[in-house]
């Protein structure tokens, strides 16, 4: 997952309302979401080549249904070819039965063996934003407060220009009520930013700019499927996914 905004305890009877992109080289095998066999409550997509995942759902859990999505950051000097999937963060909280805030305990303990990373995960009740690379709250696990948060492969809220624009774009779509193929609409834009307002992250200037807009389109890596999630305060969640490679 590569870019995602969410609206956390904004919408009345919606306690989560999110809408991601995950972009990921084009040769690497993915199955599209379905409920997973050995984890039949599992609902997400699933990365064929390590077993994670990117976004996904559950429908149990003591405080109903849970969510978890996970981020790269893109921090290329950092890379280690021999880290772990970090879908797998992922995969198993979804799997599990521990709270978002004992399960971000758990893995605080080993996160550095991962490269960069943003987790996104809780339920109805509670969101918390983990990171392994920022500081402070990152660190131990952010309560989310009510509002609405963007992240991409920086940290939350980085401002990015593809994570400013959608952001305003999301909130807009949430005012007006807008039907479902509005949000992917606008997950589909592929407008690039301009270079002055390109963050520095350490790749080629052309590849900055290809990876600026929310849908890319390069020769070997793009966006991939396009998802929106909505965790209900009554009634079991959802989980709609558009793959576009």
């Amino acid at each position: 997952m590569c870019l995602i905004v969410f609206a956390w305890q904004v919408v009345p009877g919606a306690p989560l309302i999110a809408a991601a992109n995950r972009d990921e080289f084009y040769d690497r095998p993915a199955s599209a979401a379905s409920a997973w066999p050995e984890h039949p409550h599992v609902f997400a997509g699933r990365d064929l080549k390590a077993g994670g995942s990117w976004m996904g759902i559950t429908q149990e859990g003591q405080n109903g249904p849970r969510f978890a999505a996970v981020t790269n950051i893109r921090a290329p000097q950092e890379r280690r070819t021999d880290a772990p999937s970090r879908g797998a963060l992922v995969a198993d909280y979804l799997a599990g039965q521990l709270t978002a805030a004992e399960y971000v305990e758990r893995i605080a303990q080993s996160s550095d063996a991962y490269n960069g990373f943003n987790l996104v995960l809780g339920d109805r009740n509670s969101l918390i934003w983990y990171s392994n690379r920022g500081t402070g709250d990152a660190r131990n696990g952010q309560q989310l407060e009510p509002g609405i948060y963007g992240i991409s492969n920086g940290l939350l809220d980085a401002p990015w220009p593809k994570v400013l624009r959608t952001k305003a774009q999301f909130a807009s779509l949430l005012c007006q009520g807008a039907p479902e193929d509005a949000f992917f609409e606008m997950l589909a834009d592929t407008t690039r930013a301009p270079d002055v307002r390109l963050p520095d992250t350490g790749i080629e200037l052309e590849l900055e700019r290809k990876l600026s807009a929310v849908c890319i389109e390069t020769e070997g890596y793009g966006t991939r499927t396009s998802t929106v999630v909505k965790l209900y305060a009554n009634g079991p969640a959802e989980l709609h996914e558009r793959v576009i490679q």
